[in-house]
């Protein structure tokens, strides 16, 4: 199946590129990163590189002598969203062999 510009298509493919498109500047604006399989659909909060606290380091490094890192709110306190899809196979426990 080849794709057409939206121009050159029914009315049904022009408004799923009016969603795909919406979907891809929602997912820019709101900084999610969308990652797509057979099996799921996975949406995982990014940095936000205009966040003032940690400036799109994605968190700080804390003081002491044994020193951590501390995650910025702007994105670890989102929560990933997974939408499973088709079942993975299941994997036998022996080789074929």
């Amino acid at each position: 199946m080849r794709l057409r510009a939206p121009d050159q298509c029914r009315s049904g493919a022009r408004r799923l590129f009016r969603a795909l498109a919406a979907t891809a500047t929602v997912l820019k604006a709101g900084h999610w990163q969308l990652y797509a399989d057979r099996h799921r659909l996975t949406l995982s909060p990014q940095l936000r590189p205009s966040c003032p606290r940690c400036r799109g380091a994605g968190g700080w490094w804390t003081g002491g002598l044994f020193p951590e890192m501390e995650a910025c709110g702007c994105w670890s306190e989102r929560h990933e969203l997974h939408i499973r899809l088709l079942p993975v196979p299941a994997r036998p426990d022996e080789p074929p062999f």
